[in-house]
């Protein structure tokens, strides 16, 4: 009995998390978000050492925008953990350097298992590379 309800919350998480792909087939607003993340004032970059010139800024609040728009609240908050990790402690965990925004970015659009537990997250391979990096700088500006 307990299996048949594990089994039942892994796919309600699943189907969670992974049921936004009519709204990250719009390019314009893909475009959009682009626009606005290279439009933010150079103040919400944040350097760690590691990264060079070249390097995005980090924090947009275009990534904030972002995760509105897609069901990442679904399973994460700022600040607690829900099914997935907090922001907050993804940001703890990974500093921001463009090596870590590509993995995670691509983690977002892959899904994956086993660094935070054994609950998977779901992939969301109809996300724009691009909006995916915009979340991560975003979460990763949270580090408290």
């Amino acid at each position: 009995m307990k299996k048949a309800f594990f089994i039942l919350g892994i796919c309600a998480v699943i189907s969670a998390c992974g049921g936004n792909a009519s709204k990250s087939g719009n390019d314009t607003t893909s475009n959009q978000s682009a626009k606005a993340a290279n439009s933010d004032a150079d103040t919400n970059a944040v350097k760690t050492g590691t990264e060079t010139a070249a390097t995005e800024k980090v924090g947009s609040a275009a990534g904030e925008k972002l995760i509105g728009n897609y069901d990442c609240n679904t399973c994460h908050k700022v600040d607690v953990k829900i099914v997935g990790p907090a922001f907050q402690d993804v940001a703890k965990k990974y500093p921001a350097t463009q090596a870590n925004i590509d993995t995670l970015a691509n983690k977002i659009i892959n899904g994956g298992k086993g660094n935070w537990g054994d609950i998977p997250m779901a992939p969301h391979p109809t996300l724009a590379v691009a909006d995916a990096k915009e979340i991560v700088k975003y979460i990763l500006s949270l580090k408290k």
